[in-house]
């Protein structure tokens, strides 16, 4: 049972800092966004991730049972205690970059986020129906943008293009199944990633095909944070701007 517990902790985890770590990297965008309608939107995504953080790893403390809470998972770990996939942490780059990370992102999102809500921890189905609105939302939005910005000038497609070239070895993780995801899935608690891979192909070739865009040749290169945990050193810098003010002032709240 034990491991069972720890094995969700850990699930937990990754599920909380998917969401925090793509969230605080959208929120990088507030006041800096191409147009204000895009500020707006990105602001909003933002909230809705970092919302769904708190709600994984309030779950995640709880199961730890070491007195943590949400703000002390977020804050007062270090880069490599976190579980998110490789590819949230990198830096921005261009609009063009941040819209394909979204939809690389939302389309995997998706289809999890609605088997988790037939998971059999009642706690995760309701954390996950909950979180599949918004990144349905997500997903419409990043694919519309996708496409728009593919099949638009010259120069955005040129940018769209450098975007997914740039990001497709990354995109790969999110399906690489460990003893982890085999121990939740076990238990009913989670499908197995690679399961919705077919399922994420479709979409994302789709896509692409109205965008005009082409995945490269090569296979998924990079097995990222979830196997072995190895992250960039661009997530502690990231990190060193999220945690400042906890770090700088510890156990201050508002």
């Amino acid at each position: 049972m034990r491991d069972t517990t720890s094995a969700l902790f850990e699930f937990l985890l990754r599920q909380g800092d998917n969401a925090l770590v793509l969230g605080h990297r959208t929120s990088e965008w507030c006041g800096m966004a191409p147009v204000i309608e895009e500020d707006i939107a990105l602001a909003n995504i933002a909230l809705d991730l970092i919302g769904q953080a708190k709600l994984w790893l309030e779950y995640a403390g709880e199961q730890e049972e070491a007195g943590r809470s949400a703000n002390d998972l977020a804050f007062l770990r270090d880069a490599y205690d976190f579980r998110n996939l490789l590819m949230l942490e990198l830096p921005n780059e261009d609009f063009g970059r941040t819209i394909m990370r979204h939809f690389l992102f939302d389309a995997f999102q998706v289809p999890w986020l609605e088997a988790l809500s037939e998971s059999s921890d009642q706690r995760v189905s309701d954390i996950a129906q909950k979180a599949s609105k918004e990144a349905t939302y997500h997903l419409e939005r990043s694919e519309y943008a996708v496409i728009g910005l593919g099949d638009g000038t010259e120069e955005s497609n040129r940018r769209m293009q450098n975007a997914l070239t740039d990001l497709w070895p990354f995109a790969g993780e999110a399906f690489r199944d460990d003893n982890i995801d085999r121990a939740m899935h076990d238990a009913a608690i989670s499908p197995l990633p690679s399961m919705l891979q077919p399922v994420w192909k479709i979409k994302v070739q789709s896509t692409f095909q109205l965008a005009y865009l082409t995945p490269p040749d090569s296979e998924f290169a990079h097995s990222g944070g979830r196997i072995g945990f190895r992250h960039t050193e661009h997530l502690g810098h990231m990190l060193a701007t999220m945690q400042f003010l906890q770090r700088a002032y510890p156990g201050a709240t508002w």
